[in-house]
């Protein structure tokens, strides 16, 4: 198989890593300069939103799959406006889309699949579903949208916040969220490849939590104090990280598991920063 990937954010490079044996070319595009001369000797070109060159169109049209990781902008999705017409002309028997829970808005704490309607609150989710649906319109059942929770893994992840010193333990009363390991994530990613038919599916572990429960677990691995507790209401936060806050709900993934045969190697927070830690993230 020949693999296309559109941006090489931090979930699909890991996947690159990790699978690039079951592809016999890997291909793609990311924004800067230095990220592609760090991805040598993969064949990666340049686009920044506008026309791609027409080699570049050649090789999306020619891979049997193609990785979408670029979010959408504030307008038309320019992942699709530069690339739809030649991957939906092309040999791509999957387009792997990665998308995020954020979709399902807020659930006060309840338990959600993906039969869960989308609701989503705000702009920048807004655009997400947008854009699976304009996706889906062009491509059809080659389409696997894979919506994501919280990525962690070797480099990001509560250990690393501790050691820096900006981890902090904000508390909301009855806030949790779900995560996944960025590794589970390439497998999912993997088995949507190999999975026969498209469809969407949520990529998250089996435990919900509350995020000041992480960082305090993350702390007694490396045997040092907890920041303090800090009320969500006084915290200092972004417009973007006080928006995470708005949705609560617990995400089911045995979709996942079943149709996508997704074996989740670290199903908690707690099995995930186990790892982490063994292989010396935090230290």
């Amino acid at each position: 198989m020949n693999l296309f990937v559109i941006g090489f954010g931090y979930t699909a490079q890991r996947f690159v890593e990790l699978h690039r044996g079951a592809f016999a070319r890997i291909s793609g595009t990311v924004r800067r300069a230095g990220k592609r001369a760090e991805l040598a000797p993969d064949d990666i070109d340049l686009f920044d939103g506008t026309a791609p060159a027409a080699a570049t169109l050649a090789k999306a049209a020619d891979a049997d799959v193609v990785l979408i990781s670029v979010p959408p902008g504030a307008g038309d999705d320019p992942v699709l406006a530069a690339f739809g017409d030649a991957i939906t002309a092309g040999r791509a028997r999957r387009v792997v889309y990665l998308s995020t829970v954020g979709v399902y808005g807020d659930h006060q704490g309840g338990w959600i699949d993906e039969d869960t309607p989308l609701a989503p609150e705000h702009d920048r989710v807004q655009a997400r579903v947008r854009v699976e649906a304009e996706w889906r319109a062009v491509i059809g059942d080659r389409l696997a949208v894979l919506r994501l929770g919280g990525i962690y893994g070797p480099g990001r992840n509560a250990l690393v916040e501790l050691q820096a010193g900006r981890a902090r333990r904000i508390v909301k009363p009855g806030q949790v969220f779900n995560r996944i390991h960025v590794d589970d994530a390439a497998s999912a990613i993997m088995g949507a490849i190999r999975h026969g038919q498209g469809g969407a599916w949520n990529i998250v572990d089996d435990e919900p939590a509350p995020p000041q429960d992480v960082i305090a677990y993350a702390a007694s691995l490396m045997g040092i104090a907890p920041p303090p507790e800090l009320p969500f209401d006084s915290a200092e936060l972004s417009p973007m990280a006080r928006s995470f806050y708005a949705s609560n709900r617990r995400i089911r993934n045995i979709r996942a598991r079943q149709e996508l045969g997704v074996g989740f190697a670290y199903p908690t927070y707690r099995a995930g920063l186990d790892a982490l830690w063994a292989a010396g993230d935090g230290r």
